[in-house]
């Protein structure tokens, strides 16, 4: 039986809710193999950012390097990016790399706090005209410029309804050519939605690493984002985590 080898190029959230942890435990409830590069420390908890440690650009290199050179790569997840140094690293990196890209271009914690710059944020281009698909939720795609604009660069764009207003959230997969696929979901009100984002981006990644298509690979990874907030455990006073580890029926 083959492994599906993820690397994940990411930032660490110390309350494990998001980011690096929300990844390997996604990854990992999924069968897959899960790698880090670090683009960045954190200190946050389920209320707010209170500090973040960027990772420079070489290291973050070398840590990509280190899993590709020896382990291998079937998918890689990009995440937070920390700075534009740091986007044109994993660019240039990503050139050469066969394995699909999903990348989730996150501007904006869930408790505010913003993760990237206007100089980081222009520097995405790259990353967009590599990706397999391009994840934003509704602010991050208006920060992109919107529909048009990701998908000049050439990925598909999964167009995620959790800001949206509404009983119901609606998630499509849109190319040049049209939505390519559309699903509706009875919307979970709970306050405990800290990693959606990091989760969705993960499950993917390892669908598609394992041979999914991107349709396939996608739906599974709704259920399983939809069965962790099911089973989130209600931790901490804020955005608490989801829980990953406890999903069942996805």
């Amino acid at each position: 039986m083959t492994t599906t080898r993820v690397l994940i190029v990411a930032g660490s959230d110390s309350g494990g809710g998001a980011g690096i942890q929300a990844d390997i435990k996604t990854v990992t409830m999924l069968g897959g193999h899960a790698m880090t590069a670090i683009t960045a420390l954190t200190a946050q908890n389920t209320l707010r950012v209170q500090g973040v440690m960027p990772v420079p650009a070489d290291f973050v290199v070398q840590q990509m390097r280190s899993c590709i050179d020896d382990i291998g790569v079937d998918a890689v997840k990009i995440g937070m990016i920390g700075s534009a140094g740091v986007a044109h690293a994993v660019a240039d990196v990503l050139e050469g790399l066969d394995a699909a890209v999903v990348f989730d271009p996150v501007m904006i914690a869930t408790s505010g706090a913003v993760l990237a710059d206007d100089a980081t944020i222009a520097a995405f281009e790259r990353l967009m005209r590599r990706a397999t698909v391009v994840t934003p939720n509704l602010p991050e795609l208006a920060a992109l410029g919107g529909e048009a604009a990701v998908l000049g660069h050439g990925p598909s764009l999964l167009i995620k309804g959790g800001h949206a207003d509404g009983a119901e959230v609606v998630d499509r997969i849109v190319t040049t050519q049209g939505e390519v696929a559309r699903w509706s979901n009875p919307r979970i009100r709970t306050p405990h939605t800290h990693g959606t984002g990091c989760t969705l981006a993960s499950a993917i990644a390892t669908g598609l690493g394992a041979g999914l298509p991107l349709p396939a690979a996608t739906e599974r990874a709704i259920r399983f984002v939809r069965a962790s907030l099911e089973a989130a455990p209600g931790l901490g006073s804020g955005h608490g985590p989801m829980g990953q580890q406890a999903a069942k029926g996805f």
